[in-house]
């Protein structure tokens, strides 16, 4: 091969006498005479066989390494941890999840900077670690691609689409006796049939739609299904695109600007995405050098029409998005609101807009007869809230957009389902689950447990939930999370007692405890955390983790 005239960085460990040792510690791992002429791109790979939005990721990365091999690069793979939500839910290892995260992204940062790469490409799927990479897209800055690895298919049974969250829902509903345990049993068996990350618009599907909408991976990839030809084919056109932005030296912060975090918030809103985006695209943009926070994500959804109603708000499915033209379609819809940003394709955001199709009118709706006026996320303040906490507004009905009942007050998760499955949550009531938060738990875990214990109870409609953790994007009824401060950092939910009287107006985006400043002042002053032994990891995340408010990043983080 004619040696290249083009400078790579990766020719400060791959040239000159000094770099012998490294170039033949490179040829140990197959690399020839002439692949030392070529961008060196790395494959950050997060396939392992525990998470199942992961297990086929290993077919797609032979398809990325053969697509930067044939587009003249040379590709190191590497491997990137990852944590299944759906499998740790509930346990004491879901407090990993959220922290994992930045390790995520210190794991990307670590290989690429160490071995000097040219390009990378990330190979991602499921909750904290597609936030992670693009982190580290933001981060690194070199020129990058990500392939998001695809949805799983919806499963099946009695004529009814299921996904994880009929499993969970299926414990309320065998409960309160609406399912027999054979149904049970079946919809266990039947909900998720294979690889890909779960079929509705959680927080995995969500993420996967605004990488695309920032502009970071090729129009399309959020939607089209993990099991598909399809893929295949676009891992390998992701693999030679990555090459083509080594040559151009496009970087992540040439094509990602704040107005790109802007699209990504409207798409965000307009498909009633998962509230846990209101960390994610926080702590991103921070790593892009652009600063984002609550008041406006609450400011483009106040402006923002919902026109997609997916699991668990709706009834759709990802695979009906995909069906129905995926984000390129939402995009066209919106085209007049978003900004004309750059993408890693080489088409502008409208230039997609104007070349895709709505194909289904009923999944992807047109602004003249949309699902909710406003978007899918509201920001609630008060003073059980100072700094902000989240819902998910698509996903709650208009008799609940306004409320007042008791609380009834639990410091863990395991409390509050024993509580709701035993009877002792009542219509009206407002379930307080507290010291959940970034430094309270530690990690912040999800709680699908009890908000689907809820749904299958017949309660979501009547029920308020309110937490300083968090929420899977499998969430729906007026869930309230991520409030902060945190009980934990002295927040308001440290002085909630039970029988005291919350309110939440949704349309004011109010949030309040009923109480004097003075009794909230002396109550929180009182209060004590429950104690937990720890270790490792959780006890240096707990010392350095930022509040939800400014995306749970963290504080030793300068940038």
């Amino acid at each position: 091969m004619t040696k290249e005239s083009v400078t790579y960085r990766s020719d400060a460990i791959k040239r000159g006498r000094s770099r012998a040792a490294a170039r033949g510690l490179l040829r140990a791992i197959g690399m020839g005479d002439g692949d030392f002429d070529k961008p060196l791109v790395a494959v950050a790979n997060s396939f392992n066989t525990i998470v199942p939005g992961h297990i086929h990721m290993d077919k797609l990365v032979i398809e990325v390494r053969r697509g930067i091999e044939d587009a003249g690069g040379f590709a190191y793979e590497f491997g990137v941890p990852a944590i299944c939500d759906g499998v740790a839910m509930g346990l004491p290892g879901m407090r990993y999840s959220l922290p994992s995260r930045e390790i995520v992204a210190d794991a990307v940062e670590s290989m690429v900077e160490s071995h000097q790469a040219d390009g990378w490409v990330g190979v991602t799927n499921c909750d904290k670690i597609t936030p992670g990479m693009l982190m580290a897209c933001g981060r690194v800055n070199i020129p990058s691609v990500m392939l998001t690895a695809g949805p799983m298919m919806p499963g099946e049974y009695k004529d009814r689409r299921l996904d994880v969250i009929s499993i969970f829902e299926a414990v309320g509903e065998l409960a309160a006796g609406k399912i027999t345990n054979d149904d049970f049993a079946e919809i266990e068996k039947r909900a998720c049939p294979g690889a890909g990350s779960c079929a509705g618009l959680f927080t995995a599907n969500t993420m996967a739609c605004l990488t695309e909408a920032l502009g970071l991976s090729i129009p399309g990839c959020a939607t089209v299904h993990a099991i598909t030809e399809r893929k295949m084919k676009m891992a390998y056109e992701t693999g030679k695109l990555s090459v083509d932005l080594v040559r151009k030296g496009l970087k992540p912060r040439d094509i990602v600007t704040g107005r790109s975090f802007e699209n990504a918030l409207r798409i965000d809103n307009a498909i009633g995405g998962s509230t846990n985006t209101c960390l994610h695209l926080i702590a991103v943009a921070r790593e892009f050098g652009v600063a984002l926070d609550l008041d406006t994500f609450d400011a483009i959804s106040r402006a923002t029409k919902h026109i997609v109603a997916l699991r668990p708000g709706g009834k759709h499915f990802m695979i009906d998005l995909d069906n129905a033209g995926g984000i390129p379609a939402v995009m066209s819809v919106m085209s007049s609101s978003l900004n004309d940003e750059a993408t890693v394709s080489g088409k502008s955001v409208k230039e997609i807009a104007a070349g895709a199709k709505v194909m289904d009118e009923d999944v992807i709706r047109g602004l003249d007869k949309v699902y909710h006026e406003e978007g899918g996320i509201a920001i609630l303040r008060g003073n059980l809230a100072e700094e902000g906490c989240v819902v998910k507004q698509s996903a709650v009905v208009d008799s609940m957009r306004r409320f007042e009942g008791p609380a009834r007050v639990f410091d863990s998760e395991e409390e509050a389902s024993k509580a709701m499955l035993t009877g002792r949550v009542n219509k009206g009531d407002a379930v307080i689950v507290r010291y959940q938060g970034p430094k309270g738990a530690p990690g912040m875990p999800e709680m699908l447990g009890p908000t689907s214990i809820l749904t299958g109870l017949g309660l979501s409609e009547h029920v308020a939930l309110v937490t300083d953790g968090r929420f899977s994007g499998g969430t729906r009824g007026l869930c309230v999370g991520h409030v902060a401060p945190e009980a934990f950092s002295g927040g308001g939910l440290a002085a909630v007692r039970d029988g005291d009287i919350i309110r939440v107006n949704l349309d004011e985006r109010e949030i309040e405890v009923l109480m004097s400043q003075k009794e909230m002042k002396a109550r929180i002053k009182q209060a004590k955390a429950p104690s937990k032994k720890l270790h490792g990891y959780l006890q240096r995340y707990r010392g350095s983790v930022r509040s939800a408010s400014e995306g749970a990043v963290l504080s030793s983080d300068s940038r």
